[in-house]
């Protein structure tokens, strides 16, 4: 599933740079509230992290736009009846995404994300045990979201997203764990489209 996701985003990005009227490049970063959904068992629940990176905002049409990014982001989880036990992942996350524009600066977008596992540990009190070797090395999630691009802001914009998690996370069959993640954050874009009616 991992494989044909890529490969469709693949042909998916080299159309839409060959079509493309307008790229403008931009960074984003903010806050994330995740956790770890465990099939039979006790959940990860939510602790906040960051997310940090950059993007490229190509437009198809004057609504219509495609995004990939190259996001760092901090998830993972602890458990709500024992604050000394984290779960702390590192992620290098890819999202793809189709964004829907409005004239006035709204936007939803969505799409696929593949994530690759930078860390991961298990934190018991002060005690970090590395756990890498026990979680698959990628990640398939999608992205819903919606955004908004200040009209006077000179590309400054607000995004909020939840990145829900498709693939399991463990390498034990037996055992399925999937993230989830909630972002809110900032971006900026470095250069708008040339025509006032594009945001």
């Amino acid at each position: 599933m991992k494989k044909i996701v890529c490969a469709a985003s693949l042909v998916l990005f080299a159309f839409c740079m060959v079509h493309a009227q307008q790229t403008s490049f931009g960074i984003r970063a903010g806050f994330n509230a995740s956790s770890v959904g465990i099939e039979d068992g006790a959940d990860y629940n939510s602790k906040t992290g960051i997310h940090l990176g950059g993007l490229a905002h190509i437009h198809i049409t004057d609504h219509f736009a495609f995004q990939p990014e190259l996001i760092f982001s901090a998830q993972g989880g602890k458990d709500d009846d024992n604050d000394e036990i984290r779960l702390k992942l590192n992620y290098v996350n890819i999202p793809l995404l189709v964004q829907y524009m409005t004239r006035d600066g709204f936007r939803l977008q969505t799409g696929p994300q593949l994530g690759f596992l930078a860390s991961a540990k298990s934190k018991v009190g002060d005690v970090e045990v590395d756990i890498k070797d026990d979680l698959e090395s990628t990640e398939l999630a999608w992205v819903f979201g919606a955004g908004y691009l200040f009209p006077r802001g000179n590309g400054l914009g607000i995004d909020i997203r939840y990145n829900h998690g498709i693939s399991n996370i463990s390498e034990d069959n037996d055992f399925e764990a999937r993230n989830r993640t909630f972002q809110i954050g900032i971006f900026y874009q470095f250069s708008k489209a040339r025509s006032g009616k594009r945001r």
